[in-house]
C-alpha cells in the first residue's frame, strides 16, 4: 500500500487507533476527531508539551498510541527502531487544523490498515 512502510508478511487486523498529537498540531483535534479516534490525546494533555521527542516516543510506546506530527525527527526514529510505536507524518505544508482534520477523516481506512499492520512503522499523510 502506498504511503507507509511495511515489512514482508505483514498481517492486518483493523481496530481503533489511539492518536497522540504532537505539540506542532492543535490539541483541538482530540475533541474534533473523538468520533473516529476516541481514546486519542495530545502531548499538552499528557503533560509532555515541552518533552523531548524520545520522551514522547516512550509515552506513545507505553500507552499504545500512534504519534501524529509534522516533525521529521519522528520519521527518523520510526525508520531506525520500527514499530511500536507507529508514526503518522503530516506533510501537508502550511495548513490549518481544518486541513489536518479533513485529511485524517478522508484517510481513515488507510490509517486503520496502517494501525493494524504489525510491521508498518510510519505513514505519510500528504496531499494526494
Amino acid at each position: 500500500m502506498p504511503g507507509f512502510r511495511r515489512g514482508p508478511g505483514a498481517k492486518a487486523r483493523l481496530g481503533r487507533l489511539k492518536l497522540l498529537f504532537d505539540a506542532n498540531i492543535s490539541s483541538k483535534l482530540v475533541e474534533r476527531l473523538a468520533d473516529l479516534f476516541p481514546e486519542s490525546s495530545h502531548v499538552r494533555l499528557a503533560g509532555l508539551e515541552r518533552a523531548s521527542d524520545e520522551t514522547v516516543w516512550s509515552h506513545a510506546l507505553e500507552n499504545g498510541l500512534v504519534i501524529v506530527s509534522k516533525d521529521e525527527d519522528f520519521h527518523q526514529m520510526a525508520l531506525l527502531t520500527g514499530p511500536p510505536p507507529k508514526f503518522v507524518w503530516v506533510r501537508l505544508g502550511n495548513c490549518s487544523t481544518d486541513d489536518i482534520e479533513r485529511a485524517l477523516r478522508e484517510q481513515r481506512g488507510t490509517l486503520e490498515e496502517f494501525g493494524a499492520d504489525q510491521e508498518a512503522s510510519f505513514l505519510v499523510l500528504d496531499r494526494r
